[in-house]
């Protein structure tokens, strides 16, 4: 009995052993905060959003202006913003912070209901209604004017934000409008006059020879150190759901209008033209390193004043 009695204390050891050895491979249970800018960036999410993995604590904002005093003050600990503001968050916070992947290739359009607009110098003597103050929107359109020698000439409004242009392009025939998707569809849908006269992306493409950057997603330096598996998982659910967004139209688009972010009917005609993506690790480095570069040329305060260190790039050499 007694010899009997040792293998079975044994055998519950060994068992106790292993056990804990899984617990310590799995990613640690926790709450992992995550904050989305009202657009293409959440958009992409939604899918992992309706999984509601347990941990996961999401929150969509509006404004970028609501986003980055917590992202500064370590509030959040994961976020999808404008690609420069994270290399001015990564500046700002003594580099409290790491770019995870690139989740929004170009989707800046200029919008009209004239016709009056067929080339970048069109715009010339123009007023154009804009959101985006301080990111992506204003550089690439001061950039893209700057390379057509007519900013000078150019006269920008900035609203706080996109839903704001699309007011102001809807009510005023006249008007002229820098918009993203899904707004251009929402500004389409609400008046079939308003439609696409350039393409802002094309116009980079032809100017700096690479894809036009919207958003990346990033992380507190501090968590991605602690819990890189949690890191590492997050990013495979959230290519699983880009992957479901791009592939699967209609029910993401259901998705979309549930966490109201837009209505399903402009889901469904934005989705194609959002350039919804995950792009990690060395391409991630590469193209968002050319793209820093660009801007930093124009102005070094469009990215913090320096450009990142190699610290700034999750998972990239």
């Amino acid at each position: 009995m007694k010899k009997i009695s040792l293998i079975l204390l044994a055998l519950i050891l060994s068992i106790t052993l292993v056990g804990c050895e899984d617990q310590n491979d799995a990613p640690p249970v926790e709450d992992v905060n995550i904050i989305a800018l009202k657009g293409p960036t959440a958009m992409g999410m939604v899918e992992m959003m309706d999984k509601e993995y347990a941990g996961y604590n999401f929150e969509i904002a509006a404004s970028i202006d609501e986003v980055t005093p917590k992202v500064a003050k370590g509030e959040v600990d994961i976020a999808a913003v404008p690609a420069n503001v994270a290399s001015v968050l990564y500046n700002n916070t003594d580099k409290d912070v790491v770019v995870l992947a690139i989740n929004t290739l170009g989707v800046l359009y200029i919008c009209e209901t004239g016709d009056s607009v067929k080339t970048i110098d069109d715009l010339s003597g123009k007023t154009i209604y804009a959101s985006g103050k301080g990111a992506t929107p204003e550089y690439a359109l001061n950039y893209i004017l700057e390379k057509a020698g007519i900013s000078d000439d150019v006269n920008i409004e900035w609203k706080s934000e996109h839903s704001e242009c699309v007011a102001a392009i809807t009510s005023d025939k006249d008007a002229i409008a820098m918009l993203p998707q899904p707004f251009v569809t929402t500004a389409m849908m609400a008046d079939p006059d308003i439609h696409v006269a350039l393409d802002l992306n094309e116009e980079w493409e032809k100017l700096d020879g690479n894809a036009l950057l919207t958003g990346v997603v990033i992380a507190n330096a501090e968590f991605v150190k602690d819990n890189e598996k949690v890191i590492d998982e997050f990013l495979d659910r959230y290519n699983t759901s880009v992957e479901y967004v791009n592939s699967n139209l209609e029910g993401a688009a259901e998705l979309i209008e549930k966490y109201d972010i837009v209505k399903k009917a402009v889901a469904l005609k934005a989705l194609p033209e959002c350039n919804i993506v995950l792009i990690t690790g060395e391409r991630m480095k590469g193209l968002l390193n050319n793209y820093l570069t660009t801007l930093y040329d124009q102005n070094p305060k469009a990215i913090g004043g320096n450009m990142p260190s190699d610290d700034f790039y999750y998972g990239a050499d």
